[in-house]
């Protein structure tokens, strides 16, 4: 009998995780492994490649073993954490630098450089890319490795060199092969989604021979076999997207004003669009999938610090372990009924007033502001550990919020809102996020919905499914959180929501953050 299971590499910005995925969409085996974070100077996030590699293999063979074997596994699915650049020798496979995170904001100057010598290159960019100028794309990334490890530029226009975003470098060891998905190629200022093919004006522009590029394939394609060495066994990789992507698919958002959120180390919102749309609110056109030659497309908000808020928060000792934060939530709540009915001291209320901007490494969508930084607004004497946690929470409630109101600008209205990740599992930020934004917000049964998504696309390529919304149909929803109408709640997210803004203006006016 043909095997049934799929499994998904689902490689992220803080661990690697694999999963087998049952053809109806249900969890077989997880593994998941943590990997370092690496701050080299103040706005720089850098990852190991050998340690993402280690991960990724050692979670890949665990999920199999605990699935039944190499034997039981039709497909892989690779998603990928996007525009982290990874350069390597095309001979050893070794990376010439350690992996220049999404997050990095290294190259921020010299994209302004960049902008000020063309004045025109922003406008060429988002005609052709849907992109913006900005240090979180991979292109400017590649050419600072170029120019900052000795002899790489020469041995990069020689051919030597090869460049991939995360998914490539796994295909490049786990396959033998250089490739990527269009999804992925879409996110690194030099390919034309339009035309789907590398820009040779781009290329020029950021300085990136063309010679250390991957070939570019669907989303549901040929990657080739993994060694026998990895699994005992080859298995045929058939799926790669980048991780947002993936999980628009894996919510089977296939149709225009669907929309899907997903809640990790930062947070990403898309929403299906008929054909590539203009954002007037400086959102992106994306990528959202490329099967069999056709190209669909997405408007997207990416929030640079989500996850990272929490995580920031156990880095410094307010908690230890994520189970924690439910009971800190609770606490933090209870607190606001007692002010409310006036049992604490003048003194020690007003924890509604404590706002979190997580601009860790600044602002994305639809502020744009790379040279922003966190702040925390509103503390009192009676604020605790329990009140910081819900500051963070609600950051990225507040977040997504302001990427649902520039999408509704932009005319993409979602009326239902399809939510994934890890603190997806979060009822108090769903609810919340429902309330803020008026938006309806729906939790699959099954909240892994990136690895989801890689393990459908390889799953459509080997024949498990016939059809995108065949693949879709696995999709189910756990619980959905309304709007709540009740007259309190509404007065309470209004002065919630006008102290979010009193907090981002004093970000984004600070010295140091321009437009």
């Amino acid at each position: 009998m043909k095997p049934q299971n799929l499994l998904s590499l689902d490689q992220g910005t803080t661990s690697s995780r694999a999963i087998v995925f049952a053809r109806d969409g249900a969890v077989v085996a997880v593994a998941q492994r943590e990997f370092a974070q690496h701050y080299p100077h103040e706005g720089w996030v850098e990852h190991e490649p050998e340690e993402i590699w280690r991960t990724t293999l050692e979670s890949a063979r665990e999920a199999v073993e605990k699935a039944g074997g190499a034997g039981c596994i039709a497909a892989v699915g690779i998603a990928n954490q996007r525009e982290t650049t990874v350069v390597w020798e095309r001979e050893s496979g070794r990376a010439v630098h350690n992996a220049i995170v999404w997050q990095d904001r290294r190259t921020a100057e010299k994209c302004a450089e960049l902008a000020k010598k063309d004045g025109e290159l922003p406008e060429k960019i988002a005609a052709k890319t849907g992109l913006l100028l900005d240090a979180y794309f991979s292109a400017p990334k590649i050419a600072w490795i170029l120019d900052a490890v000795d002899g790489a530029r020469r041995r990069a226009e020689a051919g030597e060199l090869a460049f991939g975003t995360i998914d490539a470098f796994l295909l490049w060891r786990l396959c033998g092969r250089h490739l990527t998905d269009a999804s992925n190629a879409g996110r690194t200022l030099l390919f034309d989604i339009h035309k789907q093919r590398w820009d040779e004006e781009l290329l020029g522009a950021f300085g990136v021979p063309a010679a250390v590029l991957p070939e570019v394939r669907d989303c549901a394609d040929d990657f080739g076999a993994t060694a026998r060495e990895w699994f005992g066994r080859e298995i045929p990789v058939c799926g790669v997207a980048g991780d947002q992507q993936a999980a628009l698919f894996g919510q089977a958002c296939h149709a225009p004003g669907m929309g899907k959120c997903t809640f990790g180390s930062g947070a990403f919102l898309m929403a299906t669009t008929a054909k590539p749309a203009k954002s007037r609110h400086r959102l992106l056109t994306t990528l959202a999938s490329r099967l069999h030659g056709r190209a669909a497309y997405a408007l997207e908000g990416s929030v640079f610090n989500a996850g990272t808020a929490l995580q920031w928060l156990r880095q410094i000792g307010v908690f230890v372990e994520n189970k924690e934060i439910k009971e800190l939530l609770e606490k933090s709540l209870k607190k606001d009924e007692e002010n409310a009915a006036g049992k604490n001291p003048s003194e020690t209320v007003g924890t509604e007033s404590i706002c979190m901007v997580p601009a860790f490494t600044g602002l994305g969508a639809p502020h744009w502001r790379p040279h922003a930084r966190a702040a925390i607004f509103g503390i009192t004497r009676g604020a605790g550990r329990a009140d910081l946690v819900r500051a963070a929470v609600e950051a990225v409630a507040f977040q997504t919020r302001d990427l649902l109101e520039a999408m509704r600008a932009d005319g993409a209205e979602i009326t239902a809102l399809r939510v994934d990740g890890g603190m997806a599992v979060n009822d108090y930020l769903l609810q919340f996020l429902a309330d803020i934004s008026g938006v309806t917000v729906e939790r699959p049964r099954v909240t892994e919905t990136t690895a989801l998504g890689a393990a459908l696309l390889a799953g459509l390529q080997c024949g498990l499914y016939k059809s995108p919304e065949e693949a879709g149909a696995v999709w189910r929803k756990e619980r959905g959180f309304s709007p709540n109408p009740a007259k309190k709640v509404r007065e309470k997210v209004a002065r919630k929501l006008a102290v979010w803004e009193d907090a981002l203006a004093r970000v984004k006016a600070k010295k140091g953050a321009p437009d």
